[in-house]
This record gives C-alpha cells, structure tokens and sequence, in this order.
C-alpha cells in the first residue's frame, strides 16, 4: 500500500469574504460595485502593506472626495478596534487606490480637530450608516485623507 498525504480541506469563505471577492472584482471590472449592500456607492480598493506581516493587503472601503483628496474613516461598522488598514497605513503611510478603472499611489494622513469634523460630517452626509458607528464604540473613528503622490 502507497502513502497518501492527506491536507485539510480549504475553509470555505466567510459570507463577508465572499461579498468581499465580488465587489473587489466589480469595482475592477465597472469603477464601482453594482451589486450587493454598496450598489452604485462610492467604494475604492486601498492597498496596504501590513504593518506586521509586511504582505500586501486590499480593504474595499467607502470614500467621499475632498477637492483632489480621497477620505475615508476607519470605521469598522462601530467595532471597538480600527481596522487593520488603518495600523497599516499608520505604520506605512504610502497606499494604493483603485477607483473609477485608474489605480495610483497615495499617502495618508489622519485628519484632527476642525478638519476632522468638518470632513466627517461631509463623509456622513453620504454615507449615512457610518454616522451611526460612533454610538456603537467609545473610539473616536479616525478619518484618514488620501492624498495623491505623483
């Protein structure tokens, strides 16, 4: 009798990780997803570089435009923890977004004080689930300005 090596079987995705999958493929394929609970939003990829692992991760994420800039909160849906983007970009502030079929290098930087608001209220003003997050967490949700490097 030969010897055969048995693996475990892969874990199946998350429903997360699949819905994930599709709208990652959507926004690369039509700029934006068309399916799913961010249909026709404004979603872009953000490449990182783990802050630990240093292996290449993508977040897609909801955004608002400031002028040429790309905001986004690092919201978590309220969880008690940021997202692991954002210690990513913390520890390496350099990304890359895709948005509207372009991909392009950016630099990140955390708003503060009247800027953070100001730009948090515009951000909810479109996102409007995100201005609920807040009640959900004692954090104060970061809101992380991307800025494109040339």
């Amino acid at each position: 009798m030969g010897y055969t090596e048995t693996r475990p079987a892969a874990r199946p995705p998350t429903e997360w990780e699949e819905a994930t999958r599709i709208m990652t493929e959507e926004i690369r394929e039509h700029g934006h997803p068309i399916t799913g609970w961010f249909a026709g939003g404004q979603v872009l990829l953000l490449g990182t570089i783990g802050a630990r692992s240093g292996a290449s991760r993508m977040a897609p994420i909801a955004y608002t435009r400031d002028g040429d800039r790309y905001i986004v909160t690092a919201s978590k849906g309220g969880a008690p923890t940021h997202p692991g983007w954002y210690h990513n970009l913390v520890a390496n502030p350099i990304g890359t977004i895709e948005v509207d079929r372009e991909t392009f290098k950016a630099r990140a930087s955390v708003a503060e004080g009247g800027e953070r608001q100001r730009l948090w209220d515009q951000h909810i003003a479109v996102h409007t689930g995100i201005g609920e997050y807040p009640k959900k967490t004692t954090r104060i949700i970061p809101v992380v300005v991307l800025e494109r490097v040339a």
